[in-house]
């Protein structure tokens, strides 16, 4: 199997570097013996941060007539763009600093590391649009713009701002990638002309503007044919079709998600194998690739949303030399000669042929995946070469600078990446898989064989599986048997994988489980051997002797998963385990296959089955005192990179004071999992067996101070006991504190004895009492499980069928497989044994109560409130979704030192250390307590932003022992007003409706800064992609209770010049307050109505409020055409109100930009 592997060949001249060295340049000096370890890695963490150490070596001919850059970001983390920007703006920002250059930055995104004011010279939080950017620079007046590490928002930006003449006008130059080369490779035709000219195949298509052409286009393609828009991301609004009106829907949707009015209609390659290839090429034309990835899923998934493995393992060596020179050469053509960019090819299992699909001019998501999974920092180099560096003048850091960067790297293990979904947060969404990219995150394991990384990446999901779970065929047993499994394994959705693995146990062939859904056979061969081993384990139980045991956790099987398949429990299968001695290996990644030594500690657990004798372990624990910090593993909705930035921040700031730091995590997008922000790396699944071994692992040497487990999200704190178990210290908050906030029963006594109010509520551990509860309480009601994040299955109930109906649908959707399979048809017992571990929450819901967030720190000596955010939207809306404003502007000074002095009760009471959030409402002058989290919440960098005080840094601290009075921080009056807005996910799922309720649905969010509330809160709408209409006509359709609150707003618009569409309603309660509207017909009024109006351009702004479960479908097609046609709706009236006074702002003001330093410049 690894003779496949093709090592780093001269191909021609100088493509690739031999091992001998390349036309005579440059030759590595042979090595003897293994290389002297270094304390840390290259980058030292001081005081001063990211500074490199000093080394005595001639610089090389780095460009000395650019003095400052402008780097633009990647914006809010929505579908298709998430933490991988931040990973690689990040590593630019402090690659290009520590040459020298001042770097402007431009990101609207507060979560981010990159967004840190010690990161960047001067960092701009405003939105990414053309017209705000060119302000920066009329402003900065950069010398140079690098637009290729922001993903698609930052190519899209730059290329604006090339035709607005901005970049001409001040003397700009881009660097990084040329606008010929951007243009060449995202311009459909341009690409296909320039693959043409070199020789290389690309499927059959053709292009289209409008309608007619694309008529035009299916008679040449014929059907089923891919549409891929030019200029977009994550193929938004792209698709397949198989029949001619979803041809023509797919059409419409891409030319108006493309930029330019652009689609590519393509011949269908469905069913073909995809590969993707990393390449990176400097000025002197010396290219290398930095990794294959081969996509388990054939072609039509997009590869964001697919399974992929790293090194490609299912091509020749010829073939993969062939698809090697092949990329090359199209880089070479496209002329992009300064950093990373990647190249698609689809390849037909029956003949072989190869077509070049797609390339990316920039680092992508798949760069992220590649500097992971071999450890070369593309970002980082490429940042480099943008500057005027070549490859072979920039040494490798992992391997401590025994190679240079020109060494292509080689890997010795398997690398698998699986995509993590959020379908059932948006009910009635479709949930195939397309070319237009669903997923929200990602996890990746590592192993040295694919078993052993493919297991290992299903556990790392935290979806509940513990491996090839039994996940059930729907519809079998329905007489169809034979037609429900080849739908289930045609059809490309999230569980397509566990299928294939329900239908080898079901005894379908090999042969025609690859007809059914075109995995190469070489995957279902291995996988079919892990279901294989599960039939035996199953039969005659687990293994008493080491080497057999051995090899079954060689496979990849976790505890947990043996337990299920052996009948015991998983303590019984560690137990047996540490018996037999059979515990893993750790393996460090080092970029050249274990040629070279490596320094740096990155390191992946194998049980790789002895060559001769013992296990060779490279995790050589050191004699320090140390601190392990868990992260947040794949991102999700509800848990994304605020609490990787927590992390990051706690390996920053234990790194300075004095504590060898020790991350574990399982996300390749993030900064946390960079091999220089910790000072040892375990790329490893958050589980509570793995989690366990790497303790043990460091406690052999030097002293494990503590685990963080308050930083990551709610999947750290689900291992906090395990950790405890193991005897291993837990720093800050006790995870009894965290359990007793989240206890109904003992948090209520204890706010009984501090005399705080809470909402009348209630707790359900059976079906039975669920009900005796609601009637008790009386509707509307809060109803969420316990121990989740982000509201997962939370609902407000206005009846008592509605609650019936929660049940049925929301909570049978909660029900893990293992229960599934003890009841199969009972829903009930499935839901009671669901709630008797984790029971139903109750709350009386306050409607039209202000909802407030406050984020404290605590020592348990004394308490600072850092930030009291006031939300826009009215509570009943997710936390996470709403918009809010620090600091508050409505709340009367009493009310918030009364917030805070309740803040400091519960954290005395909590004996909090670190940090914590709590949520209140406040309505007629009474302050509810609605939730305390005893950990960080996805509000502290945002905080940390505003007020200018890197809180979770200090927290980390006063975890690990220091007193908050050291830090002196003081409470300041801040001069300026920040808004953050949620970006949501509603133009991926055709069909959902954009209203928001208790849970939550947002995938990131922006930031508005400004002097002013007004214009803060314009930008941030700007910031999240809203248009911020100054002109035209406004559609106002409201609920009684919301139209007392729209004359003054209606009268302003009317003032700033818009027309107002009203229907019956709302146009009456205007016209009675004398302000003119013109009535316009509800949908079931018959047409023209509204609908008819937006669609054809005549609404710039909606405003649409409801109550009630049938106004709310009535009005949907509003929402949803709104959406579709980008016209900014808002679906509360808090919101509208504050929108409303953006929009006048705007039109009155003009908007200045200033950056994050000025704003706390003395």
């Amino acid at each position: 199997m690894f003779g496949l592997f093709p090592c780093a060949a001269v191909l021609n001249g100088h493509a690739g570097f031999a091992r001998t060295g390349v036309s005579g340049r440059f030759s590595p000096s042979p090595v003897s013996g293994a290389l002297p370890e270094k304390v840390a890695p290259t980058f030292s963490v001081r005081r001063d941060h990211y500074s490199k150490n000093e080394q005595s070596e001639p610089r090389m001919p780095k460009r000395t007539d650019i003095k400052s850059i402008l780097i633009i970001g990647a914006g809010p983390i929505i579908i298709g763009q998430a933490c991988e920007f931040d990973y690689s703006g990040t590593q630019a920002c402090k690659a290009l600093k520590e040459e020298g250059y001042r770097i402007i930055l431009v990101n609207s995104n507060p979560a981010t590391i990159m967004t840190d004011p010690d990161l960047a010279d001067a960092t701009y939080m405003e939105p990414i649009t053309p017209e705000v950017v060119a302000k920066i620079i009329e402003k900065e007046r950069p010398d140079a713009l690098l637009p290729t590490m922001g993903g698609q928002t930052a190519l899209n930006c730059a290329l604006s701002l090339r035709k607005m003449g901005v970049l001409e006008k001040f003397n700009v130059e881009m660097i990084g990638a040329t606008a010929e080369a951007i243009d060449k490779a995202e311009d459909r035709e341009l690409f296909r002309d320039a693959m043409k000219k070199i020789g290389l195949e690309t499927p059959r298509s053709m292009l289209a503007h409008n309608t007619i052409e694309a008529l035009q286009a299916l008679e040449v393609i014929g059907l089923p044919a891919i549409i891929r828009p030019s200029f977009t991301l994550g193929g938004t609004g792209g698709g397949i079709a198989y029949n001619r009106e979803e041809y023509l829907a797919i059409c419409e949707s891409g030319i108006d998600a493309s930029p330019t009015n652009e689609v590519l209609v393509e011949e269908s390659v469905l069913g073909w194998k995809e590969y993707e290839m990393e390449v990176v090429r400097d000025k002197k034309d010396n290219c290398i690739i930095i990794c294959s990835i081969e996509n388990i899923d054939p072609m039509g998934v997009h590869t964001g949303d697919s399974i992929t493995v790293a090194p490609a393992l299912t091509l020749t060596d010829k073939e993969y030399q062939i698809m090697r020179d092949a990329s090359l050469a199209v880089l070479r053509e496209i002329g992009v000669e300064t950093g990373g960019s990647n190249v698609q090819f689809g390849i037909n299992p029956k003949d072989g042929r190869m077509v070049v699909i797609e390339m990316n001019p920039r680092v992508s998501r798949s760069s992220a995946l590649a500097s992971k999974a071999t450890g070369f920092p593309i970002a980082k180099v490429a940042a480099r070469l943008a500057v005027g560096y070549t490859l072979d003048e920039l040494e490798n850091d992992i391997t401590g600078g025994a190679t240079p960067a020109s060494f292509e790297p080689t890997i010795d293990y398997v690398v698998t990446k699986i995509p993590r979904f959020a379908f059932e947060k948006f009910p009635g969404s479709d949930n195939r898989l397309t070319t237009s990219m669903k997923s929200v995150g990602e996890a990746m394991a590592i192993g040295r064989t694919f078993q052993e990384s493919l297991q290992k990446a299903l556990r790392s999901l935290e979806t509940g599986l513990t491996g090839l779970n039994e996940v059930g065929i729907p519809g079998l047993g329905e007489g169809e048997d034979k037609n429900a499994i080849k739908a289930a394994l045609g059809t490309p959705t999230p569980q397509r994988l566990l299928h294939v693995a329900e239908a080898m146990r079901l005894g379908v062939s090999n042969e025609d489980i690859f007809e059914a859904c075109k995995i190469d056979p070489w995957f279902l061969e291995q996988m079919r051997g892990i279901v294989d081993m599960e039939a035996k384990v199953r039969e005659f139980g687990l293994p008493q002797d080491a080497a057999t045991l051995r090899m079954l956790k060689s496979m990849g099987f976790s505890d947990a998963r043996l337990a299920q398949l052996a009948g015991l429990k998983p303590a019984d299968v560690r137990k047996l385990r540490h018996s037999l001695e059979v515990r893993p290996a750790y393996k460090r990644i080092d970029t050249s296959a274990a040629e070279f030594a490596s320094p740096t500690a990155y390191m992946y657990s194998t049980y790789e089955a002895p060559f001769a004798g013992k296990v060779d372990d490279e995790a050589r624990p050191s004699d320090r005192k140390k601190v392990v910090i868990l992260g947040g593993g794949p991102n999700r909705i509800g848990q994304g990179i605020e609490f990787d930035y927590c992390c990051c921040h706690a390996a920053f700031a234990l790194a300075d004071a004095g504590y060898e730091t020790i991350m574990v995590n399982c996300n390749p997008e993030t900064v946390s999992t960079d091999y220089d922000t910790s000072d040892r790396l375990y790329f490893e699944p958050l589980t509570e067996e793995d989690v366990i071994e790497i303790l043990l692992t460091e406690k052999q040497n030097g002293t494990l101070h503590g685990v963080i487990v308050q930083f990551g999200g709610q999947t750290p704190l689900n291992l906090a006991e395990a950790v405890q178990k193991a005897g291993v210290p837990i720093l800050g908050t006790q995870p009894d504190a965290i359990d007793l906030a989240e206890d109904r029963d003992l948090f209520m006594k204890l706010l009984n004895k501090l005399e705080l109010t809470q909402p009348k509520n209630g707790i359900a551990y059976s079906l039975e009492q669920a009900r005796l509860v609601a009637e008790r309480l009386g509707y509307p009601l809060v109803i969420r499980p316990s121990y989740v994040l982000g509201g997962r299955a939370m609902a407000i109930v206005h009846s008592a069928s509605e609650f019936e109906r929660y049940v049925q649908d929301t909570l049978t959707g909660l029900v893990p497989p293992d229960i599934l399979q003890r009841y199969p048809n009972d829903k009930t017992g499935q839901i009671n044994s669901v709630l008797s571990d984790n029971p139903l929450l109750f709350d009386a819901y306050l409607s039209g109560a202000t909802e407030i967030d406050v984020d404290a720190l605590c020592d348990g000596k004394d308490v600072f409130v850092a930030g009291i955010m006031e939300h826009i939207e009215e509570a009943g809306i997710h936390s996470g979704d709403s918009a809010c404003s620090l600091p508050p502007r409505s709340l009367p000074p009493a009310v918030i030192e009364e917030l805070k002095r309740q803040t400091r009760e519960l954290a005395f009471a909590l004996k909090v250390g670190g940090l914590m959030n709590v949520q209140f409402a406040y309505k007629d002058d009474t302050i509810y307590l609605i939730e305390v989290n005893p950990r960080a919440s996805r509000t502290v960098p945002f905080v940390a932003k505003v007020i200018g005080e890197p809180i979770a840094k200090i927290a980390s601290r006063v975890m690990a022992g220091e007193s908050l009075a050291s830090f002196n921080l003081a409470e300041k009056k801040l001069e300026h007003i920040a808004v953050k807005e949620a970006v949501f996910p509603f133009n991926r799922f055709p069909g959902v409706d954009t209203v928001l309720g208790p849970e939550m649905k947002s995938t990131g969010e922006v930031i508005g800064l400004d002097r002013d509330f007004a214009m803060a809160f314009a930008k941030s709408q700007m910031g999240a992609g809203q248009k911020v209409p100054t002109s035209g006509k406004a559609f106002i359709s409201v609920r009684d209770a919301d139209k007392e609150y729209i004359v003054d707003m209606a009268r302003h618009l009317v003032e700033a010049g818009f027309e107002i569409l009203a229907t019956g309603g709302t146009q009456r309660y205007l016209s009675d307050n004398n302000v003119p509207a013109t009535k316009i017909n509800k949908v079931l009024e018959g047409r023209p109505h509204i609908v008819d109006s937006m669609k054809n351009g005549g609404v710039q702004l909606v405003i649409n409020t409801t109550d009630g479960l049938k106004s709310i479908s009535d009005s949907r097609d509003i929402r949803r055409t709104a959406l579709l046609a980008k016209i900014p709706y808002y679906t509360t009236i808090d919101g509208a109100l504050a929108a409303v006074e953006g929009i006048v702002a705007l039109r009155n003001g003009s908007l200045q930009v200033r950056a994050l330093q000025d704003y706390f410049a003395a």
